[in-house]
This record gives C-alpha cells, sequence and structure tokens, in this order.
C-alpha cells in the first residue's frame, strides 16, 4: 500500500517548503517596504497647516470625514513629522474605566483611599513626556465612554495620572451616517474640540500614492509679533462679543448641530487663541477660517472673520491727512467700510478742509473700483455741506461716472434680457 506524506499548509505541489518557502516571504517583505518607503515634500495645504496650528496651540482637534479618506494617514504622518510618538486609542473598543482610571484597593482603603489606576497607554505617554494621543472612531464612542472622555480631553487627567504639557490630543470620527453604529457627540464633549472638516484633494492623492506626500510642519511663530498677535485676538473677539452678546453662548437646538461647534466661553477662549497664534504665524484667511468657524460654528466664525477685516482697515483720519496717497481696498465690502468710515469722521467733526479732503477719496475711489460704491457714502457726504462751503469740481465728475455707470448697467441688463428672450 503506497504511504502518502503530509504536505506542509499552503504548499503547492512541486513548491519548495521549508527555507526556500520563508525566502520567498522574506522578499514578499522586501516588496512591501518598497511600497511603503515615500517621501514628503513642502506643499500648500490649508487643511494640514490649519491641523498643526492648532496642535501647536495645544488645542483638541477632532477630524471629521467620510471613511477611508486618509484621517489616520494624516495622523500618523503628523506625528511622524513633528517627531512626536503617537499612541492611538480606539475609543469605542474601551470601557469608561479605561478613560476614568480603574479603582486599586490597598492595604487600608480607610486611610489611604482608593486610587485609580491609568491604563497601560497613559503611563508610557508619561514616562516619554510627549507624544501625539489619538483617539480614533470617537463617533463609535457610547454616551459612557463619551463622558469618561471629558476630563480627559480638557484637564489631560487619567484617573490620578496627569498627562505632560508635550502631549497632543487629536481625534477623529465619522459622520453618524457612515459610521460604524455610530452615535452623536455629546454636547460638553463636542465643544472641547475644535472640528476640522478632513477632505480629500485628489492632486495630493495622487502625488502621494506615487510616493510623496505633503510635509506636515509647526507654523514659525514671529517672536517680535507675539504682543501685538495677543492685543489684535483679544481685541477682535471682545469686540464681537460686546456689540453681540447673545453669541457668547448659543446651544444649537438640534442633536447633530450640538455634536460639532458651537459658541460657549469656552469654545471663544479657544478661537482667541487661535486668531492670536494664525495671526504670530502669519497664516492664511483660509487657515483661521477653518479653525474658528471649527471652533464656534459656522455663524458665530463668519462674523468675527468680518470684524477682522474691519480691524484691518486704516484710519479714517490718516485717509483725510492724505487722500492723494491712499491705497483703498480691493474688496466691495472693504472699500464701502472705509468710505462710510471717512463720511462718519467728518461728521463727528465738519470742517471744510476735511469735507474738501473726503471728496478727493470719493474721486480716488471712482478712479480705482466700481462707481457704484461711492453712492450711498456720496451722498450722505453732501448732506453734510454748510452754506458757506464751496461745492467741489470733483462732485460733478463723480455724478457723471456715477450716471455713465448706472446706464452702462441698465444697457447689460436689456441686452441680456433680450438675449433670454431669443432662447
Amino acid at each position: 500500500m503506497p504511504v502518502h506524506t503530509a504536505r506542509p499548509p499552503f504548499a503547492a505541489a512541486g513548491t519548495p517548503s521549508g527555507p526556500a518557502r520563508a525566502s520567498q516571504l522574506d522578499v514578499a517583505g522586501e516588496l512591501l517596504a518598497l511600497l511603503r518607503d515615500t517621501t514628503t515634500e513642502p506643499r500648500p495645504d490649508t487643511q494640514l497647516e490649519a491641523l498643526t496650528l492648532a496642535v501647536a496651540a495645544d488645542l483638541p482637534v477632532l477630524l471629521w470625514g467620510e471613511p477611508g479618506i486618509g484621517k489616520t494617514a494624516a495622523l500618523t504622518q503628523l506625528a511622524a513629522a513633528l517627531d512626536l510618538p503617537l499612541t492611538t486609542v480606539i475609543a469605542s473598543v474601551h470601557e469608561p474605566s479605561d478613560f476614568s482610571g480603574l479603582p486599586i484597593v490597598g492595604d487600608d482603603p480607610a486611610e489611604q483611599g482608593v486610587p485609580m489606576a491609568p491604563p497601560d497607554w497613559a503611563v508610557r505617554l508619561v514616562r516619554a513626556g510627549r507624544g501625539l494621543l489619538f483617539l480614533d472612531e470617537l463617533s463609535t464612542a457610547p454616551p459612557a465612554v463619551q463622558a469618561a472622555l471629558l476630563r480627559l480631553v480638557l484637564e489631560r487627567r487619567i484617573g490620578a495620572l496627569q498627562l505632560p504639557p508635550g502631549v497632543r490630543i487629536v481625534a477623529a470620527a465619522n459622520p453618524r451616517s457612515s459610521a460604524a453604529d455610530g452615535w452623536e457627540l455629546s454636547p460638553p464633549l463636542a465643544n472641547r474640540f475644535v472640528h476640522l472638516q478632513w477632505t480629500h484633494d485628489h492632486e495630493v492623492v495622487v502625488r502621494g500614492l506615487g510616493g510623496t506626500w505633503p510635509r506636515a510642519t509647526l507654523p514659525r511663530l514671529d517672536p517680535e509679533r507675539l504682543p501685538q498677535a495677543v492685543d489684535f485676538a483679544r481685541r477682535a473677539v471682545c469686540g464681537l462679543l460686546s456689540a453681540r452678546p447673545a453669541l457668547v453662548h448659543r446651544l444649537p437646538s438640534g442633536e447633530t448641530r450640538r455634536g460639532g461647534p458651537w459658541p460657549s466661553p469656552r469654545s471663544w477662549e479657544m478661537a482667541l487663541c487661535l486668531t492670536a497664534f494664525a495671526t504670530a504665524a502669519d497664516s492664511s484667511r483660509e487657515v483661521l477660517s477653518l479653525l474658528v468657524r471649527g471652533t464656534v460654528g459656522d455663524g458665530p466664525g463668519l462674523e468675527l472673520l468680518a470684524g477682522l477685516d474691519r480691524m484691518d482697515l486704516p484710519d479714517p483720519e490718516v485717509l483725510l491727512a492724505d487722500p492723494a496717497g491712499v491705497v483703498l481696498p480691493e474688496r466691495g465690502d472693504l472699500r464701502q467700510a472705509v468710505l462710510d468710515g471717512v463720511v462718519e469722521a467728518v461728521r463727528r467733526r465738519p470742517e471744510k478742509s476735511r469735507w474738501d479732503a473726503a471728496w478727493a477719496l470719493m474721486a480716488r475711489a471712482i478712479e480705482t473700483g466700481a462707481p457704484d460704491l461711492v453712492v450711498v457714502p456720496a451722498t450722505t457726504l453732501a448732506a453734510l455741506r454748510r452754506q458757506d462751503w464751496d461745492v467741489p469740481v470733483s462732485i460733478d465728475r463723480l455724478a457723471r461716472a456715477v450716471s455713465l455707470s448706472r446706464r452702462a448697467d441698465h444697457a447689460a441688463d436689456r441686452a441680456a434680457a433680450a438675449a433670454e428672450a431669443g432662447r
């Protein structure tokens, strides 16, 4: 009777086994290493810059995005670029006691109490003194776990253990519609984060799959601008909240919106901090927009950005002192605000020389921008004229320019209407 020899698992007929098969795994490992061998390059990336700025400001960040768009990969690359040990904790697979601490009964609990022992990953972070704590799958954590995370995110405490200042916290979540057994974030936990909407850029993905990803770098803060940045941020936030006290605290009514950014004294403090950091780093307005809207919500954030734009406007008194050398803003709303400010300055102190200077500014606005923007401030300025003030020649030129512009607009409207009717 023939004797059948058992073949090793997964070994096909005619395929060597033992060392030869192991060497093939080594070759496969080499191939995997080549596939993982990527590099980075400096590349403008608004959302990555916003993330690094919030990390530099030591504020907890929550990345929102659909599954598979690279949130985890971005955090891994960020930790490597900043030379921070990465500790990943999947929030949904932990118990509340893993974040609040496990009770350890000692020899004499009546005298010594019952300390709350932290988990091993928290001990490793404390020993390292620095690191990036990545709380992944936050939207799949049940409410009890979210409640246990409150103290970790805000106070950096796990049981009796205090995380060192060198530890930064970043979380990631999928929208409830695309999360596995997802939950809405509780309002107290949501209000502790800077919320960033994470999207993919096809050019970044294509170049990254080719082996080159954007490089994450901390913002370069100008030491000489730090005091001015803090003063600017405080004036902006305090000025807005003084004029709009209802924005100080506004809890959204819908459950979904409560799980995102909304205004509270805590989130306004974060917005102030991020404004100061963005100013000191000379970040773009797009980066600052992502950060403040991700902190206090879209509506309050846009109001703050509008206030920041107006804070950068030139002083009306400076413009009246030298109307010939003024450079007016290009944006129509800012130009309108400048001209309105000049008219208000003349109203407060009406003098013939200041009135004439204001008309010179109106004429310059006509020469460098849309004439229609001058209509309202020029009408108001004309109403400030005293009987003994001569009418400047520039008024006639202004009137002709505005009239010509309006006739051109009417002609364009008629041409568009005729083209629409002929279709």
